[in-house]
């Protein structure tokens, strides 16, 4: 799945929820990093019956190594949109992969 996720960002074939903008915005992510990101990233969870339609969670790293989860929805549709993208917070994650249980 994340080769389709790279190849429409290469065709520049996304685009960012009204959420995602708001959210980058006040977490200081560029355009540049969420590109990045996906461009070394890995799927990290899937969610086929995710409310607003499948989607999948990336963790991929900026070129400074800054970790960033994006979600966005699957390839299977025209253009991948992104809906919201983060810092993972080491207390909530191992490796910044899997979650952790309390």
């Amino acid at each position: 799945m994340i080769g389709a996720i790279r190849a429409k960002f290469a065709s520049l074939l996304y685009e960012y929820s009204l959420h995602a903008v708001d959210q980058n915005i006040l977490r200081h992510i560029t355009r540049r990093e969420i590109e990045e990101a996906i461009a070394s990233g890995e799927v990290i969870e899937d969610y086929p019956t995710d409310k607003y339609g499948p989607s999948c969670l990336v963790l991929g790293f900026n070129s400074q190594g800054r970790p960033l989860h994006v979600q966005c929805t699957r390839p299977a549709e025209t253009r991948i949109k992104i809906i919201t993208a983060y810092e993972p917070d080491p207390s909530e994650w191992l490796d910044y992969r899997l979650r952790r249980t309390t």
